[in-house]
């Protein structure tokens, strides 16, 4: 590669040699042709290294493209029809610290105007900022996480979410966050998405949160292993961020039974 540059810079080297006599005669500190060839092969490198990071792109972006067609809306369809949204089975018991997992971190907005950022841990507002009022909310010792990529699955999440907090809601200690992801180009605009955050509805209960995620997720999909869109995924995080407990679809009272015990015993944890 630095041969190729070298001939590619063989005319301009020429023309850098015919004034370096003159260069000389003035008393020229340095050779036309030293200084040229320096930078021309500092340009050469760094040419090099902006075209091996636009490879780099276009693969990440082509293994994407390839991953996203390899699953279709319709064989979505196909799977929720047969499971009710049950795409695997919800933990039996809480997940252990030592195998649990941090959730991503996720960038989200509010009907009232605050921006936050999941896992509530040490740093729960973007940026260092306060919310409305000028308050930090407190970190949860238990937080159930209901994540709804498309309209079908926010009930799902509701059937989780609103017997969780009858269960614990006088504890003060818990909190549940209904996370709905906009995809759309147009409605993740800044402007349009003012407009849609002041028409959702705001919640009553100062522990349950409705929540928005805009702009492309697939990378957080890809972490947690998310495929159907269809479904509801339902993650119960602690206070040190990670994942002890999950669901998915509608819940089952059998389901609910094992998602208050384990919350129970985070509870006890602190």
């Amino acid at each position: 590669m630095m041969l190729r540059a070298r001939r590619a810079a063989g005319p301009l080297l020429r023309l850098a040699d015919a004034g370096a006599a003159g260069e000389r005669i003035c008393g020229g500190a340095q050779p036309s042709r030293a200084v040229f060839t320096r930078g021309f092969l500092d340009f050469f490198k760094t040419w090099s290294k902006e075209t091996a990071e636009d490879a780099e792109k276009k693969a990440k972006a082509k293994a994407r493209l390839t991953d996203e067609m390899s699953r279709g809306y319709f064989q979505d369809i196909s799977e929720i029809r047969k499971n009710a949204g049950k795409i695997a089975v919800a933990s039996k018991t809480i997940i252990p610290e030592v195998a649990a997992v941090k959730f991503p971190n996720l960038a989200l907005e509010s009907p009232a105007g605050r921006a936050l950022q999941l896992p509530l841990v040490a740093s729960p507002m973007l940026d260092g900022s306060h919310g409305a009022g000028g308050t930090v909310p407190v970190v949860p010792d238990a937080a159930l996480v209901c994540l709804s990529f498309r309209a079908s699955s926010q009930k799902m999440a509701e059937s989780w979410s609103l017997p969780f907090l009858d269960a614990f809601g006088a504890n003060g200690e818990v909190e549940a966050y209904e996370v709905s992801f906009i995809d759309s180009w147009l409605l993740s605009s800044s402007p349009v998405r003012r407009v849609f955050l002041k028409t959702m509805r705001k919640s009553d209960n100062p522990q349950r949160h409705a929540v928005y995620a805009f702009g492309d997720h697939y990378d957080f999909r890809k972490e947690l292993q998310i495929v159907n869109l269809l479904t509801g995924y339902i993650y119960l995080v602690d206070r040190l961020g990670r994942i002890r407990w999950q669901g998915f679809g509608a819940a089952t009272q059998e389901e609910l039974s094992s998602l208050t015990a384990c919350a129970s015993i985070l509870l006890d944890e602190k």
